[in-house]
């Protein structure tokens, strides 16, 4: 057995070089010891979008987060499609009477609503509303692709 002590942060190069070799085993352990799914959100996969119809990524997103929403509310909570259309959803999970703020000690995204969308595959498969405040962080709900419950995507967004 040999241990090497190897610098993470800056990277060194043997850091660079092994990256994906530790990876591997990292993603192997964590899903024999924790039973993680191979395919389960990584931090790459998670994109935290403020709720501004002035936002690109937002305004490009939006009828997929939507539709996933609609998704869900039926499925999950056995709505009707006319409780959660386009004009449902806006209502409920975009209309914020928080207003974007960039304070300069505050954080790098500012504060406000966002959506925290989780993707996998190109496509949203899970979208967690928060507010970000000075001094905490509001969830204010979460709904998913019914199809991927064996991801407990609710449990991960709790924990992320």
């Amino acid at each position: 057995l040999k241990v090497r002590v190897v610098r993470s942060s800056p990277p060194s190069s043997q850091f660079k070089a092994t990256f994906q070799e530790s990876y591997q085993v990292y993603k192997r352990y964590q899903m024999v010891i924790h039973q993680d799914p191979p395919d389960k959100p990584t931090i790459n996969q998670v994109r935290l979008v403020p709720v501004s119809f002035e936002d690109s990524q937002f305004k490009s997103s939006f009828n997929q987060s939507a539709t996933l929403f609609a998704k869900y509310q039926m499925a999950i909570h056995k709505d009707t499609p006319s409780d959660c259309g386009e004009n449902e959803f806006t209502r409920f999970l975009c209309d914020s009477p928080l207003e974007a703020e960039n304070a300069p000690n505050g954080p790098e995204c500012g504060y406000g609503s966002f959506h925290q969308q989780y993707w996998l595959d190109g496509k949203i498969i899970a979208v967690g509303v928060i507010d970000i405040l000075p001094y905490c962080v509001s969830s204010v709900y979460l709904y998913y692709d019914p199809d991927y419950s064996f991801l407990s995507l609710g449990v991960y967004s709790a924990l992320r």
